[in-house]
């Protein structure tokens, strides 16, 4: 049972396309989700989730282009815990990426390509936004009574 600490609060954090940000960005959510009283699985799952989004976002909507933005907004409330990450990137469409078959997936050998499976499975709600041309936004969520 996730106990709340804050009825509401907001924080922004922004960065470059680089890497060597991920650890400014788990440490960011981590701090943030202690405070409001997270469990550390909880914790954990976020980290992981958004820090597949980040490796994404850097990979493929920046292509490795080191000066690009990402900017980072948590937002909490009393039903949830929200991670807004926007980026001015190339566009994501989520629905060019068929489920994931595991069992497929291993016979195959792959390596990556996990990164969509493990936010949804890992967030209570995983939504993309973009505005081609402008920018890109994923959301995602996680309950408090979940």
């Amino acid at each position: 049972m996730k106990t709340k600490k804050q009825n509401f609060k907001e924080r922004k954090l922004k960065v470059k396309s680089r890497t060597e940000n991920l650890s400014a960005i788990r440490d960011f959510v981590f701090n943030a989700a202690t405070e409001v009283g997270f469990n550390s699985d909880d914790i954990g799952n976020m980290i992981l989730a958004v820090d597949e989004a980040c490796t994404n976002i850097i990979k493929h909507a920046y292509k490795s282009y080191p000066d690009g933005e990402i900017i980072i907004n948590l937002k909490y409330s009393e039903e949830k815990f929200t991670i807004e990450i926007i980026d001015y990137g190339n566009s994501f469409h989520p629905e060019s990426v068929p489920d994931l078959d595991l069992q497929k997936y291993y016979k195959q050998r792959r390596v990556g390509g996990l990164g969509m499976f493990l936010m949804k499975t890992l967030m209570d709600e995983v939504k993309y936004v973009s505005v081609p041309g402008k920018y890109n936004q994923v959301l995602l969520s996680k309950n408090f009574n979940s």
